[in-house]
């Protein structure tokens, strides 16, 4: 019956901890959106469901509407930037360099910063 260690709840939160969960589940809603389409492909492909890029530009331009269609976009947009962005990040580590407390604290900046460009620039392509 020993009490549990207050862990999380004691600390101030941090913006390493904001970006490295952002991190793992922009990896885990890319990886996956990834594979259910490149799987939906092969699929169609095996059993002849008629599932090509035509079929599915053309439903996607009568069906979905305007603001799911900039929703996915900027959705898919943001994380890939963001994702990528965090990767480069981590490769800097990786290397040694900016691994202070200032130095973390100025990359993570840097890749909200870019992520914001980054993104906004995808979206509207």
């Amino acid at each position: 019956n020993r009490p549990i260690s207050p862990h999380l709840t004691i600390y101030q939160p941090q913006i390493t901890w904001y970006l490295s969960s952002l991190h793992r589940i922009s990896g885990v809603i890319l990886g996956m959106g990834f594979f259910v389409i490149t799987m939906s492909f092969g699929v169609s492909t095996i059993f002849g469901l008629g599932l090509n890029t035509e079929n599915l530009k053309n439903y996607y331009k009568e069906k979905v509407p305007s603001w799911a269609d900039l929703t996915m976009k900027a959705g898919a947009a943001y994380l890939f930037v963001f994702h990528m962005g965090n990767g480069v990040r981590h490769l800097v580590w990786d290397m040694g360099r900016e691994l202070t407390i200032k130095g973390v604290n100025k990359t993570g900046i840097a890749v909200l910063i870019l992520t914001a460009i980054g993104g906004t620039s995808l979206l509207f392509k």
